[in-house]
């Protein structure tokens, strides 16, 4: 049977797969756009299904707000050049609109949402697409966005009090500075003892006394909780000014924030180019 560009473009455009997957599909349907289409969608799932363990940990961060909360999701792609195929980015911003119309409590809840999509996604571009997390924050007081330009980078920060431009202020020093809580005792009780356990064993090596070594160890700690503690952070527009100081000055209080960089704590494997391409051939 003759398959007609016609009916491979009204496919194309239902499913957003390629033009050969499309004729493909309707070759071995006889024509019929339903069948095509219902094989194309059991197709995404096997192909998605098949590149799910590869590693995707490149891809954007998107932001929606609403009068009731603030939604910070990151998307990823296998590499930076699928992140700016047009589909990707029209999947993102999918996805943002979603957040905004609809409360989502949860990662897995979206991609529940979006698994349909996803797979129609991985089907036409041909890379592992997750939805990878998402961080939600009530609209109490002010929350300040901050989407870096390349869209890589975003934060969301609240406060208690009515100040959008200096919780906007605080976003852009959130994604900038990376602070790992709030205050010092919001600190990860076991991000804490593994520093203490990295301090101490270098306070041996020096060979002091074990009054030195302590008081080595108590500085290392200090510094280390001024470093990563959000409110004792220098301001990055003022960096003679620490955030607490900053916070003071508006009555203000960080009640919630969250910080997300594409591809964080995702660990890549470094291939060389011969071995790229012999995986590609597969």
């Amino acid at each position: 049977m003759t398959i007609s560009a016609a009916q491979v473009k009204e496919l194309r455009d239902i499913s957003g797969v390629g033009m050969m997957e499309c004729k493909k599909a309707l070759t071995e349907t006889d024509g019929d756009v339903e069948k095509a289409l219902d094989l194309l969608r059991s197709n995404s799932a096997l192909k998605a299904e098949k590149k799910s363990s590869r590693t995707a940990a490149d891809g954007l961060i998107v932001i929606a707000q609403t009068s009731e909360y603030s939604a910070l999701a990151e998307i990823n792609s296998e590499t930076d050049f699928a992140a700016k195929d047009s589909k990707f980015l029209e999947f993102c911003n999918e996805v943002k609109n979603h957040l905004e119309e609809n409360r989502v409590e949860s990662v897995e809840a979206l991609n529940n949402d979006f698994n349909e999509k996803r797979e129609a996604l991985v089907q036409a571009i041909g890379e592992n697409i997750q939805i990878r997390r998402l961080d939600l924050i009530e609209n109490v007081g002010s929350v300040g966005t901050y989407l870096h330009s390349d869209s890589k980078l975003g934060a969301l920060v609240s406060i208690n009090v009515d100040n959008f431009d200096l919780a906007k202020d605080l976003a852009m020093h959130a994604a900038a500075s990376n602070p790992s809580c709030i205050t010092q005792d919001d600190i990860d009780k076991d991000i804490l003892e593994r520093e203490k356990a990295i301090y101490k064993k270098q306070a041996e090596e020096s060979g002091k006394d074990e009054k030195i070594m302590e008081k080595m160890v108590e500085g290392k700690v200090r510094r280390f909780l001024e470093e990563v503690s959000f409110v004792s952070q220098p301001f990055v527009k003022n960096p003679d000014q620490k955030i607490q100081e900053l916070l003071d000055e508006s009555g203000a209080a960080i009640v919630m924030m969250s910080r997300f960089k594409v591809g964080d704590g995702i660990e890549v494997e470094k291939k060389d180019f011969a071995s790229e391409v012999a995986e590609q051939l597969k």
